[in-house]
């Protein structure tokens, strides 16, 4: 049995802890985890969450969890400028591990964990779990199939509203020390898409904004907005293909949109995560009088939707794409192919981001490599 150990319990601790508890009983193929050890910033805290979560014992020192020989895998769930002490330290001590995107404020030091990576011959896995949506697999299943021709032009939006609110106060990702802003909070998730559906970006142009220049504290008066919650980016990969990426952290009435359309010679596709269990297509093969985009619900045959449910139109959720990345990461445990993106392809997206930022910083288009 693998020995489970988390470090991190908000937002995203609690969707690893559910994948952890849940992933033998969605995937008998693989063996359930023991939840060994949770860490967390003081020791009450930890006792509770692990008390919550199921883990056997909790710690107010990170460090314990990584120190742990029961312990072969780590969960690290924490704001990102804390990844690469962590995620090395983790590394170093031979464990594998589950980090939560993106990988680090700087390029540089997401380098760092990629070279730990290596040298620790472990598993080290990012948290993109969209890429595991049934409907995006299809669609991949669909482009390798050329059922649209050949793509010419792709359009993609991550959009959300959770900073939109102007008199909403300054928190952590406000901050410079968490990253830029939207474009490593946010344009790392479509950037994964676009890397398992197309592969790499060539070539960026990005412009970059804050809707709000300052935001209250808590005692009293403003402080300067560090980050920018809007991205605009021009994209060529690296096959030919013309793309855009716009990412808003402040959109008022989205809540959890990723938006994919991709223009093809002989059709198109067209995809929204607010309504994750269907895409939309578009054939020119279709009779002239019919020809209009149709509805694909995700269903059983749209694997690995099956495991969850026995009919189509139920409809999966956010966690659930968390237990499938899950299965995927003890998948390539055991050294089978599995379908993660590791810290060597997240360097990638990593490199792509920073690109983006250097365009937005000279006015310029930049090459990625």
């Amino acid at each position: 049995m693998v020995g489970v150990g988390l470090i991190g319990t908000g937002f995203m601790g609690k969707c690893h802890a559910i994948a952890w508890n849940t992933v033998g009983t969605v995937f008998p193929d693989v063996a359930k985890p023991r939840l060994v050890h949770l860490g967390e910033v003081d020791e009450g805290l930890a006792k509770r969450r692990a008390a919550e979560f199921g883990f056997a014992k909790g710690s107010g020192d990170w460090r314990a969890v990584v120190d742990d020989p029961d312990v072969d895998i780590v969960s690290l769930t924490t704001p990102n400028q804390f990844h690469p002490e962590m995620a090395i330290a983790i590394l170093e001590a031979g464990k594998h591990l589950w980090c939560e995107k993106p990988m680090a404020p700087s390029f540089a030091e997401a380098q760092a964990m990629a070279a730990a990576a290596k040298k620790s011959g472990k598993v080290a896995a990012l948290g993109y779990n969209y890429i595991q949506n049934p409907a995006i697999r299809h669609i991949g299943a669909l482009l390798d199939e050329k059922i649209i021709g050949e793509v010419n032009h792709l359009r993609i939006e991550m959009d959300e509203d959770f900073m939109a609110d102007p008199e909403a106060q300054f928190f952590w990702k406000h901050e410079a020390a968490s990253g830029y802003g939207a474009l490593d909070d946010f344009a790392v998730h479509p950037l994964s898409l676009v890397a398992v559906l197309f592969g790499r970006v060539a070539r960026v142009m990005c412009d970059m904004a804050k809707p709000y220049a300052d935001r209250r504290v808590a005692s009293g008066g403003r402080r300067a907005v560090e980050t920018y919650d809007i991205a605009s980016v021009l994209m060529h990969l690296e096959n030919g293909i013309a793309g855009t990426l716009l990412v808003n952290r402040s959109a008022w009435g989205r809540k959890g949109r990723i938006a994919i359309q991709i223009f093809g010679s002989k059709g198109s596709i067209l995809y929204d995560q607010e309504r994750m269990n269907e895409f939309q297509l578009y054939l020119t093969a279709d009779r002239p009088t019919e020809q209009g985009y149709r509805t694909i619900l995700v269903a059983p045959h749209h694997k690995p939707y099956d495991a969850f449910l026995p009919a189509p139109g139920h409809g999966l959720g956010f966690n659930d794409l968390k237990i499938i990345e899950c299965r995927e990461l003890l998948t390539r445990l055991t050294g089978k192919p599995a379908r993660i993106i590791d810290f060597d392809g997240g360097l990638e997206i990593e490199r792509t981001v920073h690109a983006m930022a250097r365009s937005f910083e000279e006015q310029r288009w930049v090459d990625v490599k």
